[in-house]
């Protein structure tokens, strides 16, 4: 643990972590980070969370991060631990996570061997991360990994990557433990920039803002809704993962994106005015290629992140500041800016869109009881990591996402965060109700994280939103046929995942958790009564 004349750097690394408020570490072991976690088994206050896979522990930590605002720490195994987790960085990049995520190597003194598992790290994460280094001297080692600290909770946040060698951990190190330092970025434009954008936005006629979670990150949910209500303008949530606007205000329209950019730019044809918050536009994996505003369309973009704003679309006026003092400053321009006859016509375009609101047509029966049973058995208070993908309407329509930090929504398109993402958000809120939903797709992704869960006692609940296939798939194709004019057929068989069947509740108790399988409407009740009831981690295989 410690050297003749001193710590070594295996110590010192957990000591600097822990200076940076982390008593976390989620990974999986390799021998290059032996020393390393010898020795955070014998730190005090700080623990280590053993996951089967590096998937599993990259998903935890994402969640983690999330519901507590990050940093987290993840470890890898060099280049094979590193290179199964990228998928899940990918997530943790495209929805700006602050993961501090390390691996280990042999050694410096073998780079020239090109010996076994030899690979260069930094180039593998670096297209996964906001900033991938390697340490090479042990007298800056906790100097880089300070730096990582702060890059990656700065705005933009997101995963950074720091390679430490063996030989480099080994010696012995005198740095001084300090906490990073990590700057205030709070900010507000000037007031005549503020000014410019309240006329850019008074007096529309069709006014329609376009949030992200740039939003949440900011904590500007309230000065969103009070610019919203004081345009009457319509909110449409883009690229978000998180509560930026509540669903259940009249004003919101529900998600944009995804997948095909027709639907944004349907959402955005008729639109004089937009306000675009803490998003880019727009994050469809197939979008519009030419610009789906109006021409004469005054475009209004509020970021932190100056490389969002006019991006892929040119915009009037772009914002590089915090939206909570911003939407602040706006409303209150707004306010005084806007004449009687504006300030009635936003009232009756929010009145119109209150008398609106009505019942939803539901879906699927078991799913619809299960969901409702779930709301009425907690009163909506709980934290929902939801992952269903097409079973998330009928999550959202009972459960729906109105308070900051009680939902949680998968991102980037990595597969299998469903369920790890719940044991890191319990892991956070302890006290708190955790529901994670998935599809049976995505948790045969990661479903070791189970054993995880009941090794450590984390009593997160789980459902499978169980249809024995990809149904996203077989929603994307039938686009993909109409828009080529291809006659509908049967789906490809690779999209089928009903044989074998897939017992869900059996695999559980396998790995230690418990869990039932719910099949009719009827059995939901009792079901959901049962998974509350669960003192530790607790599965429902639900069929739809």
């Amino acid at each position: 643990m410690t050297g003749k004349t001193g710590k070594t750097g295996n110590v010192k690394l957990i000591e600097q972590f822990q200076a940076d408020g982390i008593r976390l570490m989620f990974g999986n072991p390799g021998t290059v980070e032996q020393g390393l976690l010898d020795a955070a088994d014998h730190a005090e206050g700080f623990r280590y969370v053993l996951a089967l896979q590096e998937t599993v522990a990259a998903g935890i930590a994402d969640g983690y991060a999330r519901a507590t605002g990050g940093p987290a720490l993840l470890q890898l195994h060099s280049g094979v631990g590193l290179g199964n987790g990228i998928g899940m960085l990918y997530q943790s990049l495209r929805g700006h996570t602050p993961l501090v995520v390390i691996a280990g190597d042999a050694g410096v003194r073998y780079d020239a061997m090109d010996a076994q598992m030899a690979s260069d790290l930094v180039a593998m994460a670096r297209p996964v991360t906001k900033y991938a280094t390697r340490v090479t001297d042990s007298r800056s080692l906790l100097r880089v990994v300070r730096r990582a600290v702060k890059t990656a909770m700065t705005e933009p946040r997101g995963p950074v990557f720091v390679a430490v060698p063996m030989d480099v951990l080994d010696e012995i190190n005198d740095e001084p433990v300090l906490p990073a330092s990590v700057p205030v970025t709070a900010s507000a434009p000037p007031a005549e920039a503020v000014a410019r954008a309240a006329g850019l936005l008074a007096g529309a006629d069709r006014p329609l803002l376009l949030v992200g979670d740039g939003v949440s990150v900011a904590g500007a949910q309230a000065e969103l809704v009070r610019v919203a209500e004081t345009l009457g303008a319509d909110v449409w949530s883009v690229d978000s993962s998180e509560v930026n606007v509540p669903a259940s205000h009249p004003l919101s329209r529900g998600q944009l994106g995804h997948m095909f950019g027709e639907r944004s730019a349907a959402a955005v044809a008729e639109a004089d005015a937009v306000l675009i918050v803490g998003t880019y536009v727009f994050p469809e994996v197939f979008p519009v290629l030419t610009s789906p505003f109006r021409a004469d369309a005054r475009i209004v973009h509020i970021d932190l992140n100056a490389y969002e704003i006019a991006k892929n679309h040119p915009v009037d006026l772009g914002l590089v500041a915090d939206p909570k003092p911003t939407l602040a400053a706006l409303a209150a321009e707004l306010k005084a800016r806007l004449s009687m006859r504006q300030k009635r016509a936003a009232t009756a375009r929010l009145a119109a869109r209150t008398a609106e609101q009505g019942p939803v047509t539901a879906g699927e029966p078991t799913l619809e009881r299960f969901v409702q049973e779930l709301a009425r058995q907690t009163g909506g208070d709980l934290i929902v990591f939801d992952e269903a993908l097409t079973s998330s309407p009928a999550v959202v329509r009972h459960l729906p996402p109105d308070r900051p930090g009680d939902y949680f929504l998968t991102r980037g398109g990595s597969l299998g965060v469903g369920i790890p993402g719940a044991i890191g958000a319990k892991l956070a809120h302890p006290a708190r109700t955790v529901v994670g939903f998935t599809g049976d797709g995505g948790a045969m992704y990661t479903y070791q994280a189970l054993w995880t869960a009941a090794r450590y006692g984390i009593a997160a609940k789980f459902v499978v939103c169980n249809n024995r296939k990809y149904r996203l798939l077989d929603d994307n194709i039938a686009q993909y046929w109409k828009e080529r004019d291809i006659p509908e057929h049967e789906f490809p068989s690779s999209f089928d995942l009903s044989r074998p069947d897939i017992r869900f509740a059996e695999l559980a108790r396998a790995l230690g958790a418990d869990g039932i399988r719910v099949e009719k409407p009827e059995e939901a009740s009792a079901a959901v009564e049962r998974m509350l009831a669960a003192t530790g981690p607790f599965l429902v295989d639900l069929q739809v």
